[in-house]
């Protein structure tokens, strides 16, 4: 299992791509894995045979464990034998995370080549990749048995496309698919293949599988299942996803295990809920000029193309309120008991992505222009809906905000992101009766709740900041004058 170079120290087997016996070729992706941080699927830096899986899929290894041997031209078929060699690769592994064209560089010398770990990165030059090559059934080189990877199970009913042995059979397309969505199957127990794809080019979405999970509960669960079918197949995308559960009829609890996202997610949390003081204040304006501009910008030619919507302009309002209170942009170095004062800001979205909770930044927005900080923005949230948020856009953010008014949420009191200073949530915008102009008239109204690290800001800056924001939506011609 490689390292990524990002202090993480496990990943889970999400999906084996090969078996024992196929051939491989260099780059052919053999397995996708789950870190904390990101689904990623592993190419091979070797050609050769698969001469072992050294792990199921579900288990979670430690980085630096040998997870598949594969026999390539001449060489051994030891199965621990390419232990050693492994963890020459696992050494290899950050530097070609982090430059991947250096990968076949690492291969062992011919010589003493034995079956050895896969390797890390891929070209970011381009998505595509080597088809894979299936022999079904076919023996290890040198007449040599291939080693079982797992205790010996009964045989499922091949899937189209496979054989008995569950190895492709030549001609056969692995179904096209992003990888939060091979997750979203295997957790509802959706065979892909028999899954029809109704995304662009032929790929499975996060709709078909639904819609298959539906398709099979309904003869079970009767008309209701049926009713609520179109439900569930309707796009959620904002709607955080709740962990996968398969419901044993007649059980009285369900255990889900907490790893991956969750799991870091959940640990980050209770850290800095511990750590670092939180004080969290609430603000409720009308920010019915700001709905109105936010309908003026989206007709305006200047901007087509561009998603232009009420997170834009509460973003902007957030940069130009650091702007006028540059020492809430900070943070806590408890080691050298200093507070670091950030000329820059990265500024978080948390997003619900299929994998948990995540909060990628964008970097130096407060260089940012309107349109630029649009674009940024929607790179960013569909990114993360893909499941391709990289370790490094959820790096060095200085403060976040949370949009929980997409649940019909009027507020709540969130925590701040480790590291950061602060974070805002954004109340759900509503038609309420207010006072304006010294009478009672429906306003577009919503409730901003500021939680910040008190040993960083004190209660008259955290004061000030939230009322600037509070200001910049209600008036929102500030975003021209106090920028």
């Amino acid at each position: 299992m490689p390292d990524v170079g990002e202090g993480l120290t496990e990943a889970e087997i999400l999906k084996w791509y090969v078996q024992p016996g196929d051939t491989v070729t260099d780059g052919q992706v053999v397995c996708e894995v789950e870190t904390a941080k990101a689904a990623v699927e592993l190419p091979i830096p070797f050609d050769g045979t698969v001469h072992a899986l050294l792990f199921e899929e579900g288990t979670t290894v430690d980085v630096g464990q040998v997870i598949i041997s594969v026999q390539t031209e001449g060489g051994a078929a030891a199965g621990a034998a390419g232990t050693e060699a492994a963890g020459a690769w696992a050494a290899a592994a950050p530097a070609a995370a982090q430059a991947p064209a250096a990968v076949e560089t690492a291969e062992p010398a011919a010589e003493a080549r034995q079956p050895v770990l896969v390797g890390y990165g891929v070209s970011q030059a381009s998505t595509k990749r080597r088809p894979r090559k299936a022999v079904p059934g076919a023996p290890a080189r040198n007449g040599t048995a291939p080693a079982p990877a797992v205790p010996a199970q009964p045989t499922p009913a091949p899937a189209a496309g496979l054989n008995g042995n569950g190895h492709a059979v030549a001609g056969a397309e692995r179904p096209l698919a992003k990888p939060p969505v091979r997750k979203l199957a295997k957790d509802l127990g959706i065979d892909l293949t028999s899954v029809v794809p109704t995304g662009d080019g032929g790929v499975v979405t996060r709709e078909d599988v639904h819609a298959a999970a539906a398709a099979a509960l309904a003869p079970q669960a009767g008309p209701a299942a049926a009713a609520a079918a179109p439900a569930a197949r309707a796009p959620q995308a904002v709607q955080a996803p709740q962990a996968p559960s398969a419901v044993v009829p007649g059980a009285r609890e369900t255990r889900i295990p907490v790893k991956g996202v969750r799991k870091v997610t959940a640990q980050a949390m209770v850290g800095s809920a511990f750590t670092a003081p939180h004080v969290t204040e609430f603000i409720t304006l009308d920010v019915t000029r700001t709905m109105k501009l936010v309908q003026e910008l989206k007709a305006d030619p200047d901007l087509a193309g561009l998603r232009i919507n009420p997170l834009l302009l509460i973003a902007k309002a957030v940069l130009v309120a650091i702007r006028r209170n540059p020492d809430v942009n900070a943070s806590w170095d408890e080691a050298a008991q200093e507070i670091v004062l950030k000329h820059y800001v990265n500024l978080g979205i948390a997003a619900a992505t299929p994998r948990g909770l995540i909060v990628p930044n964008i970097k130096d927005a407060h260089a940012k222009t309107l349109p630029e900080l649009s674009e940024a923005l929607s790179d960013l949230v569909a990114t993360a809906r893909d499941g391709k948020t990289s370790p490094a856009d959820m790096q060095n953010g200085t403060i976040t905000i949370t949009n929980v008014g997409v649940f019909g949420v009027d507020t709540g009191t969130p925590i701040l992101n480790p590291g950061e200073s602060a974070i805002l949530a954004v109340g759900a915008i509503k038609l309420q009766p207010w006072v304006h102009k010294g009478k009672v008239k429906p306003r577009q109204v919503t409730t901003l709740a500021l939680s910040f690290d008190h040993r960083l800001i004190d209660g008259e800056l955290g004061s000030r900041f939230l009322a600037d924001i509070a200001a910049v939506l209600e008036h929102p011609r500030r975003l021209i004058t106090w920028s």
